[in-house]
């Protein structure tokens, strides 16, 4: 018989493990701690268990991480981490450096099923979900290479939309946040969404303390039909109501981000449409240039279009920065994310 996998099990699971082996619960905790706050895998080292507890524990159980594929260096820093799922699907991950904040850039499914138009990992399709392991597998492996303090924010917006595996996103937030888990502040943590409007008012009574970020990328309905085929299921309107819900309930402002292509959204008209869109939204708008992904028609603008945008918007709106790209040389920048070196299946 195959031995269970522990790495992604929830408190309460391992709980349950340890009352199913005949111990108390508290023995679960104990093992949580262990796996998740120690990063240690190996049973017989868990010196507050007895030794016929290790000894059950290893014939039913072990610990396995994500196995690496391949890993790319940016001449900024940046890292790119491809693996390879135990069903030979891909998945991957970025760490940014910069100054005193190291960022996870965090996958939630393999592939993605929103088929955005200028996002590489829209065309590989949705391939599948991630388990809560595989998710926090990713924060794991990083601070199994290097360290406990690798990183100090975490955002879900590496392959795939956060919202639509939205069971395993609030399975895992708990063990990255847990001081016997991961221990990362939850205001240190950013849910990307492209716009899943049901999602974010079930978002909003979560009970969360991570942050919210939009892709918006468009100010009107007709613009974010042409780069995002969601809208056609969530329109703008509906959406902008469920994002007021959520800034209402949680007290939280909320990430605008908004992508720059070149002779799309980047006029005096686009300044002014998204200046009436989000008037009264409680919110921050990062503004970046799109990163190209070479089989794709869409431009990036100049450096010079960028700062005009920016500077024709921040009078208009309170609180306008300039997200800079990151990791472009190695394609790890956002929307190149697209398993390289992986073939999927569109499902």
């Amino acid at each position: 018989m195959s031995k269970i996998n522990l790495m992604g099990l929830t408190l309460a699971q391992l709980e349950n493990a340890m009352t199913d082996l005949g111990e108390k619960p508290y023995r679960g905790r104990q093992l949580y701690k262990w796996l998740y706050h120690s990063r240690l895998y190996d049973f017989s080292r868990m010196t507050d268990f007895s030794k016929d507890l290790r000894a059950r524990l290893d014939q039913q159980f072990d610990v396995r991480g994500l196995q690496l594929t391949k890993r790319e260096k940016s001449e900024d820093g940046t890292e790119r981490f491809l693996f390879c799922l135990e069903d030979g699907l891909p998945v991957e991950t970025v760490l940014i450096p910069d100054e005193s904040r190291r960022t996870v850039c965090l996958s939630s499914q393999s592939g993605c099923a929103l088929g955005c138009r200028y996002c590489a990992t829209g065309s590989l399709g949705l391939l599948r979900n991630l388990t809560v392991g595989e998710i926090i597998g990713q924060l794991v492996f990083l601070r199994d290479l290097y360290g406990q303090d690798c990183f100090t924010n975490v955002v879900f917006m590496g392959m795939g939309e956060p919202l639509n595996n939205y069971d395993n996103l609030l399975k895992s937030i708990p063990i990255i946040t847990d001081s016997a888990g991961l221990m990362i502040g939850a205001k240190k943590i950013t849910v990307s969404t492209c716009g899943i409007t049901p999602m974010i008012r079930k978002l909003a009574g979560a009970g969360l303390k991570t942050k919210l970020a939009l892709s918006l990328n468009a100010a009107t309905q007709a613009k974010r039909l042409q780069i995002m085929p969601v809208a056609e299921t969530y329109e703008l309107d509906g959406l902008m109501d469920a994002v007021r819900y959520y800034t209402s309930e949680t007290g939280f402002r909320v990430t605008i981000e908004y992508t720059l292509f070149e002779g799309l959204n980047d006029t005096m008209e686009d300044v002014r449409a998204l200046a009436r869109l989000l008037r009264g939204v409680p919110c921050k708008i990062n503004v970046l240039a799109y990163n190209p992904v070479p089989e794709l028609a869409f431009r990036r603008p100049s450096d010079k279009k960028l700062d005009w945008f920016v500077s024709e918007l921040y009078p208009r709106l309170p609180a306008v920065t300039v997200r800079r790209s990151r990791g472009l040389d190695i394609g790890a920048a956002c929307g190149q994310l697209a398993g390289r070196g992986a073939a999927g299946r569109k499902t």
